[in-house]
């Protein structure tokens, strides 16, 4: 089977403000703009970029619970709302917990290669600061085996990677872990503060590795996590158009401001089991390997990654899946710098999930943007240099306990 029977662009990328704790916009008892804001915002802005809703064929919208966060589904519904040139055109909702946004970028890569549409709208959204965060567990703990909620941390999700990162620690040490975390916490923030729309844009906190040294409290959290291990909740829409060749000359946009997908895996496992080793992201490993091996290519060939940082031990272990590292040498290559905007290969470079903030549906969404961006020399102040070398970018967007994962592979055009 021919993976990529054409080629597949994307082009127009947008993302909105992450808003949230940390933003000085911000404010839990005052009024906050709603779903609908979010999808108009980014949708409208990366329509105007290629021309309007009449360059578009179809639409797709990644998200997780607007059901229960916003008490609003049909979701395809709001797509008309953003351009009247978009009614009546076919849009769909995917969703697939934390990694919804990379169901949405594989559904628009699909719908490209089947040749049902040459230029397709995706977006993801979700906005999440709608109840208290003990509230928003409950939500969240749908993304993994439902079953397993009363067993598990009132905060479900942070209990999970808590347990992970217990595990690492006995397996692996904890000492250099939690300096590894405490490294990747400051990398997070300091890349943060050079994108406008990161939600830890305005955090000004000196000695940010101190501050993540602080030592886990499983009276008042998790016990082996504290609250900068985590990604927090953000409300964010990203918007970008996924195209073929034609769909890149109907919007007549240069080509320098295309990136080219050449390879892209979606791996699922198993919701209802438990890890097969908790120290390891074995659904990454899988996707990694395979987005890797149809294009040809190795780890050290990509120039840098937006990995899903859900939670700083998880970024520890996404290192070692990708093969950046082996089995618990992955503190050793984020404490060596490797991972730094300057370093081998420059990790989240707008802060991910930690730093940049983490709406469920939209991340991978998100992260795809970030690498538009970078590829095409529109990161502004947090624009890296590739070399020769390494001139490709990966995404790597997982939903649960690494049980939904994306993997994409990108090239300038």
């Amino acid at each position: 089977m021919n993976h990529l029977r054409k080629k597949v662009y994307v082009i127009a990328g947008y993302n909105t403000i992450s808003l949230g704790t940390g933003r000085k916009e911000f404010h839990p008892k005052k009024p906050r703009p709603g779903l609908e804001h979010y999808i108009r915002e980014a949708g409208q802005a990366t329509l105007k970029i290629i021309g309007g809703g009449q360059k578009v064929d179809e639409c797709v919208m990644g998200n997780f619970m607007a059901g229960r966060y916003n008490k609003q589904a049909n979701l395809p519904g709001f797509f008309p709302m953003i351009d009247p040139e978009l009614r009546y055109k076919p849009a769909t909702r995917v969703e697939g917990a934390c990694g919804s946004g990379g169901l949405a970028m594989t559904s628009a890569i699909r719908s490209i290669l089947a040749e049902t549409a040459e230029v397709v709208l995706t977006l993801g959204v979700e906005v999440q600061n709608t109840m208290k965060a003990v509230y928003g567990a409950d939500v969240l703990a749908g993304a993994g085996w439902f079953q397993d909620r009363k067993k598990g941390h009132v905060h479900f999700f942070p209990g999970q990677f808590s347990d992970r990162a217990g595990a690492y620690y006995e397996k692996f040490g904890r000492e250099k872990t939690r300096q590894a975390m405490a490294r990747w916490y400051r990398q997070a923030i300091e890349n943060a503060r050079l994108c406008p729309t990161a939600q830890e844009y305005h955090n000004t906190t000196p000695n940010l590795e101190e501050v993540a040294m602080t030592e886990p409290n499983p009276r008042s959290f998790v016990a082996h996590l504290n609250v900068y291990d985590c990604s927090k909740v953000s409300d964010a829409a990203s918007a970008l158009a996924v195209v073929s060749e034609e769909g890149l000359k109907r919007t007549g946009l240069d080509p320098s401001q295309a990136v080219e997908i050449i390879s892209w895996a979606q791996v699922e496992e198993d919701l209802t089991q438990p890890p097969p080793d908790p120290t390891e992201l074995s659904t990454i490993k899988e996707a990694v390997k395979q987005a890797l091996d149809r294009a040809g290519l190795t780890i050290d060939q990509i120039g840098t990654v937006e990995t899903h940082d859900c939670f700083s031990i998880a970024a520890i272990m996404a290192v070692e899946a990708m093969g950046l590292a082996g089995r618990g040498e992955g503190p050793d290559f984020i404490l060596a710098g490797h991972t730094s905007r300057e370093g081998k290969i420059p990790f989240n470079t707008t802060g991910g999930l930690i730093g940049w903030g983490h709406p469920v549906g939209a991340t991978g969404v998100h992260q795809a943007v970030t690498i538009w961006e970078q590829l095409t020399g529109n990161a502004g102040n947090a624009q890296i240099s590739l070399t020769p070398e390494r001139p490709y970018g990966m995404t790597v967007n997982m939903g649960g306990d690494d049980k939904t994962v994306v993997a994409i592979i990108y090239k300038r055009n």
